[in-house]
């Protein structure tokens, strides 16, 4: 009887010993996605920041103008004045309409199963 609890012993450390090594490389590995997904956000932070640049400096009000000045003829472009923009009062927003129901629904015959657990 010892020989065999000294056999499921020796099985049951083998068992924890092939867990143990599994579970180390797999922990290894996520580390290792891990450390791949951080180089990948930063080189991302890193371009974003770059394309921020790039748009500020693209839209700079007097390239802005100049662009408009060149192209006139082509667009049209004039600039802003004040007494273009309106208030708010004066938009006049659409007219919701009531919506009325033409039949009725009758769920006074409806049990509980097929109403979804609720009672109607």
């Amino acid at each position: 009887m010892k020989s065999l609890f000294y056999v499921f012993t020796a099985l049951a450390v083998f068992g924890l010993a092939f867990w143990a090594y599994r579970e180390n490389y797999a922990t290894q590995q996520v580390l290792k996605d891990t450390r791949s997904l951080r180089s990948d956000i930063r080189a991302a932070q890193t371009r974003l920041s770059v394309l921020r640049a790039e748009w500020a400096y693209l839209n700079r009000p007097d390239r802005l103008r100049e662009l408009a000045e060149l192209n006139f003829e082509r667009l049209g472009l004039l600039p802003l004045r004040p007494d273009q923009f309106g208030r708010v009062d004066e938009v006049t927003y659409p007219v919701q309409e009531d919506l009325e129901i033409s039949q009725g629904v009758d769920v006074s015959g409806l049990n509980a199963a097929q109403t979804g657990g609720q009672r109607p």
